[in-house]
């Protein structure tokens, strides 16, 4: 079972940083995401969602490539190819996977302008060693499918300040 976990930041920069921060742990093999997008509520307030994973561009990859082989078949690749790619994209466009969309946009649309709100849905993690990168990236602990005790741990370790080693700074 995934864990969902929504934290939201003063500015629209933040959540995409710590976004980053959980790829390059992902490929660490140190977090398993199922998804994890940003919300960014602009100065003007409209609401964007930047996707992990980009639908359309994958299904019309992969429609690309299985038209092409069809249209071989049928001695024309280049009909294959377009249509191929055409009907992926609109099946990757219309696929939802992971968070939904509406509550994403809905809950983002009340913060104030100029935010961001990273949605992450987990399916396993290393705590202790995505928790020590996570600390003081800041952030707000909004909503949780973890208990208590570990959405309290985890608002501890965004709130709490990086102190240089000793020696520098």
């Amino acid at each position: 079972m995934s864990n969902l976990i929504v934290v939201a930041y003063k500015d629209q920069f933040q959540a995409e940083e710590v976004r980053t921060k959980l790829r390059k742990l992902q490929q660490d093999y140190l977090i398993d995401l199922e998804d994890a997008v940003v919300a960014v509520k602009d100065d003007k307030g409209k609401v964007k969602l930047h996707q992990m994973y980009n639908l359309t561009a994958s299904g019309a990859l992969s429609g690309g490539f299985w038209g092409t082989l069809v249209g071989l078949i049928f001695m024309n690749p280049l009909l294959g190819l377009a249509v191929g790619a055409g009907a992926g994209a609109v099946g990757g466009a219309l696929t939802d996977v992971g968070i939904n969309n509406d509550f994403m946009k809905d809950l983002a649309a009340t913060f104030g302008n100029g935010t961001s709100v990273l949605f992450v849905l987990v399916r396993k993690a290393t705590p202790d060693k995505v928790l020590e990168e996570l600390q003081g990236t800041g952030g707000k602990v909004i909503k949780t499918s973890l208990t208590h005790e570990e959405e309290a741990k985890l608002q501890a370790v965004l709130d709490t300040v990086q102190t240089p080693p000793a020696g520098e700074g």
